[in-house]
């Protein structure tokens, strides 16, 4: 069983577009601790029937934030280690390496991160190994990819092996 963090993985939702993905990533937040964080505009709203089913009786174990934009978010937090989460990216997942209190920051499902955020010095961008021209994997599953690999390498360290805390 997991453990809460001290410090809790930030999952940000920069415009997510698709309320079952955001009700999924919701229920994630519920079972591993992490916050929520979104990001306006959202392409539906939070009161979505979609949204409420898929997080189903999760939503009151759910920490959630909404931000205008941004810069409402960066203002708040200026200081967090962010990682920019992009097809595109240089860096793998892999190699990043995940500290508690982390921002995880995801685009929507139809345009990804905009340029101005991958290039506005906000964070480090890294992405999920695909195999070659594969456009992208959905918004949910990668969040949970990145949430538990964050994990992963908080509760039992980069290289696999345990690094203390709360056992889990």
């Amino acid at each position: 069983m997991l453990q809460p963090l001290a410090r809790p993985f930030h999952l940000v939702l920069v415009s997510p577009q698709i309320p079952p993905n955001t009700g999924n990533i919701a229920r994630l937040c519920a079972v591993t601790g992490c916050r929520l964080i979104l990001v306006e505009p959202l392409g539906f709203s939070i009161d979505d029937r979609h949204l409420k089913r898929a997080g189903l009786d999760y939503w009151d174990k759910v920490f959630l934030k909404l931000y205008p934009d941004y810069d409402a978010y960066l203002a708040e937090w200026p200081s967090a280690r962010r990682f920019l989460f992009s097809a595109r990216a240089a860096t793998s997942l892999y190699e990043a390496r995940f500290e508690e209190g982390d921002h995880l920051v995801f685009g929507s499902e139809t345009q990804g991160l905009p340029q101005d955020i991958m290039g506005g010095g906000s964070g480090t961008a890294v992405t999920i190994p695909m195999l070659p021209e594969r456009r992208s994997l959905n918004l949910s599953t990668a969040v949970g990819i990145a949430a538990y690999e964050a994990l992963r390498q908080v509760r039992f360290g980069a290289a696999g092996g345990r690094t203390g805390g709360t056992p889990s």
